[in-house]
């Protein structure tokens, strides 16, 4: 990947205060990247497809998907990217806060490239994003459009 292009991440949360920290614990990251943030599912969806006011959408290179979104669920839209050609390969991890079975083997039949389990606390919660950001951004190697 070109190292001054920065590496660019979609946020898929409902909660303003997570992707406020979210945004927080990656802005002070080593990698250089750009967060986008949308709210709900059929946003994402937008963003992803690059439809309407979304036509100069960036593609992501990581996508940090929250399961229980207003509109469409996060599984639904785990499906429609792992379905689409276009997108399949761009990896999906699931933050959430979920930590039923259920979820967990629904979401790698999916194909969820990672699921973790959002902690209540605060500081686990950056850390949490910042070891995302160590491991996707820092030692694996994503695909290219």
């Amino acid at each position: 990947m070109n190292d001054s292009k920065p590496i660019e991440i979609l946020l898929i949360e409902d909660n303003p205060g997570d992707a406020r920290l979210a945004q927080e614990a990656l802005r002070d990251a080593k990698v250089r990247n750009h967060l986008n943030w949308v709210p709900d599912g059929v946003e994402a969806l937008g963003f992803l497809r690059r439809e309407s006011k979304y036509g100069a959408a960036p593609r992501p290179d990581l996508i940090l998907l929250d399961l229980n979104l207003p509109r469409k669920d996060g599984r639904e839209v785990l499906t429609e990217i792992k379905s689409d050609d276009k997108l399949r390969r761009i990896p999906v991890v699931i933050l959430t806060t979920s930590q039923a079975q259920e979820d967990i083997h629904r979401a790698y039949h999916l194909n969820a490239n990672c699921y973790i389990s959002k902690p209540v606390d605060l500081d686990q919660f950056i850390r949490i994003v910042k070891t995302i950001e160590d491991f996707w951004l820092t030692i694996v190697k994503l695909p290219t459009e």
